[in-house]
C-alpha cells in the first residue's frame, strides 16, 4: 500500500498526537499483560514508562530511521519466572531481572558487533524471501488463537482469586486454581469485540481523512461504549452475566511507577534455600540467554517485514547492526525500570500497515506519551479496564496483517518449483501446528523453530542448485548474444 507519511514525516502536532495514540492502544495489552502475568509486584505502569525509555534508546541507536516500537516480550515470560523460583526473597527476584535483562540484552550487543564486521549479505542468504515470508505470516498465525481467544472474554474477575505463575515444562503458565475466572457472557464480550472490528473496518476502508488513519481508535472506544453499557446493566440489575468491564480496578489506582531498580536494591537478598548468589545467577544466565538468540529470529523477521510495507531495507539503513545494538540497550534500560526485556511488537507493525503511517516522530511520540502516562494513574488504569474482548476485535486485524504481509513477501517466488514449495510448506505447518521444543528453563518458539527448520529446509533443497542454474544462465546468456548479432542484420534487411 502507499504510504500516508513517510519514514522521515512529521504529521501536524495533533494528529501526531492522535496517532501516537493509536499506536500506544495497539502495543498496549501485551505489554501491560507480562508484568500481570508473572506477579510478585511488578508495576504495569513501570512497564508502560520502561516501553517508553527503551524505545527511545532504540530510536537513538537507529538515528530516527525505523518506526519501530518496543514493549515487553511474552518470549522471557519463562525466564522472568525463574527470577522469582526457588524461595529468592522479593528484592532479589527483582535484581534477576534486572541481570536477566543485561543477559539478553549483551547477546544482542555481541550479535551486533559480529555482523558489523561481517555484514548482512550472510543473512540474507539463509534467509530469503522464501524463508522470511512464511516466517513472518506464522508470527501473526500463531497469534491467531490469542486474538479469538480473547475475543470472548472480559476482564471482571472473582474476587480473591490469585494469578499464580507456575513452570510446566519449562513454559510459564497462570494457573487460577482451576476456577473460572471470567463471569461476563462470551455472546456479549463477542459482540463488543465483532463490534470494535466492524468499526475499525468501515473507518479503515471508508473514512475520510484523518478517521481513515485512526481506526483503531475509534473501533475500540466504540466496543469499550457497548461493553461499558453493558456492564452499567449487569450493576444495576446485579447480572453477573453483563459485567464485561472491571470498574472495581479504579478503586486501587497505582499513582505512580513503581520502578524495578527501586526494588531490587532495597536489600534483604535471599537467593533460595541454602543458595549463593553464584548459583543464583547462573540459574538467571541459562534462562535468560538461550530465550534471547530465539528473539533475535523475531527481530530479523519483523524487520524484514517492516522493510517490506515501508519500501526500505532496515537490515541495510539504518543497519542490522544498528537495530540490534537499539534493541539490546533499549531492553536493558526499559528492564532497568520495568523489569521487561523489550522486543519489536508486531502489533506495531500491524497499525504501520493499516494505517499507512510509518512516521518515525509518531513512534518518537508514542514513546514520549507512554512515559507520561505511565505517572497519570486514571489514565492508566482506564487503559488497563479495555476488555479482552474488545482489544481481541482489534487483535483479528492487526495479526491478519502480519500474516497476508508475510505472504506478500512471496508472490514473486515461484511456488511451481518444488524446492521453493517444500520449504514455505515446511515452515507453514511447523509454526501454524505449534512446533515448539523446551529444554529446561528453555523454550524454542515456534515461530523460531519453523524458521530454523525452514532454513534447515532450504540448505537442503539448494544442495547442486547453483550447478543446475548455471548451464541454464549460460544458455540464456548465449541467446541474449545471438540476439544483439542478429538485430545489425535485421536493420541491414530492412534498409
Amino acid at each position: 500500500m502507499e504510504l500516508v507519511y513517510k519514514v522521515k514525516d512529521r504529521p501536524p502536532f495533533v494528529k501526531m498526537l492522535i496517532f501516537a495514540l493509536q499506536q500506544l492502544l495497539a502495543i498496549l495489552a501485551a505489554t501491560i499483560a507480562v508484568p500481570a502475568i508473572i506477579g510478585n509486584g511488578m508495576s504495569q505502569s513501570a512497564a508502560l514508562f520502561g516501553a517508553g525509555v527503551g524505545t527511545l534508546v532504540y530510536q537513538l541507536f537507529t538515528r530516527f530511521k525505523s518506526p519501530v516500537f518496543l514493549g515487553s516480550s511474552f518470549a522471557f515470560l519463562g525466564s522472568m519466572a525463574a527470577a522469582f523460583a526457588g524461595g529468592v526473597s522479593a528484592s532479589a527476584g527483582f535484581l534477576g531481572l534486572l541481570l536477566g535483562a543485561v543477559f539478553a540484552g549483551l547477546v544482542y550487543v555481541v550479535i551486533s558487533v559480529v555482523i558489523k564486521f561481517c555484514g548482512v549479505g550472510w543473512i540474507n542468504k539463509i534467509m530469503p524471501a522464501v524463508v522470511i515470508g512464511p516466517t513472518v505470516a506464522i508470527i501473526g498465525l500463531s497469534l491467531a488463537g490469542n486474538a479469538v481467544g480473547d475475543l470472548m472474554k472480559g476482564n471482571v474477575t472473582v474476587p480473591g482469586i490469585e494469578y499464580v505463575i507456575e513452570m510446566v515444562e519449562g513454559v510459564a503458565t497462570v494457573k487460577t486454581n482451576n476456577i473460572s475466572i471470567m463471569l461476563c457472557s462470551p455472546y456479549l464480550a463477542l459482540l463488543c469485540g465483532l463490534t470494535t472490528l466492524a468499526v475499525t473496518i468501515i473507518c479503515s476502508v471508508y473514512g475520510k481523512k484523518t478517521l481513515k488513519m485512526i481506526p483503531f481508535i475509534m473501533g475500540i472506544l466504540a466496543g469499550y461504549a457497548l461493553a461499558a453499557i453493558f456492564t452499567g446493566i449487569g450493576y444495576a440489575a446485579k447480572i453477573d452475566a453483563m459485567k464485561i468491564i472491571n470498574f472495581t480496578a479504579f478503586k486501587d489506582m497505582q499513582w505512580y511507577p513503581d520502578f524495578t531498580f527501586i526494588q531490587a536494591f532495597k536489600g534483604g537478598y535471599k537467593f533460595g534455600e541454602g543458595g549463593s548468589f553464584g548459583t543464583y545467577l547462573g540459574t538467571i544466565a541459562v534462562a535468560y540467554i538461550p530465550v534471547a538468540f530465539v528473539v533475535f529470529a523475531e527481530h530479523i523477521a519483523d524487520h524484514k517485514n517492516l522493510s517490506s510495507i515501508i519500501g526500505q531495507d532496515l537490515l541495510e539503513t539504518p543497519g542490522l547492526s544498528n537495530t540490534l545494538l537499539g534493541d539490546g540497550v533499549g531492553s536493558m534500560v526499559g528492564a532497568f525500570f520495568g523489569g521487561c526485556p523489550n522486543t519489536t511488537y508486531g502489533e506495531s507493525v500491524g497499525c504501520v500497515a493499516i494505517t499507512g503511517n510509518a512516521s518515525v516522530a509518531t513512534i518518537t511520540t508514542t514513546a514520549i506519551m507512554a512515559i507520561v502516562i505511565s505517572f497519570f494513574a486514571p489514565f492508566v488504569t482506564f487503559l488497563a479496564t479495555i476488555p479482552s474482548c474488545v482489544m481481541g476485535g482489534v487483535c483479528i486485524a492487526l495479526y491478519g496483517f502480519i500474516a497476508v504481509s508475510g505472504l506478500k513477501m512471496i508472490q514473486k517466488v515461484d511456488l511451481g518449483d518444488n524446492r521453493n514449495l517444500f520449504v514455505v510448506s515446511v515452515i507453514l505447518i511447523a509454526g501454524v501446528g505449534g512446533m515448539a521444543i523446551t529444554f529446561g528453563k528453555v523454550t524454542i518458539t515456534s515461530v523460531a523453530c519453523a524458521l530454523i527448520l525452514g532454513i534447515l529446509t532450504n540448505v537442503l533443497c539448494s544442495i547442486g542448485k547453483k550447478k543446475e542454474d548455471a548451464p541454464a544462465a549460460t544458455e540464456e546468456a548465449a541467446v541474449a548474444a545471438e540476439s544483439v548479432e542478429e538485430a545489425p542484420a535485421a536493420e541491414e534487411s530492412a534498409e
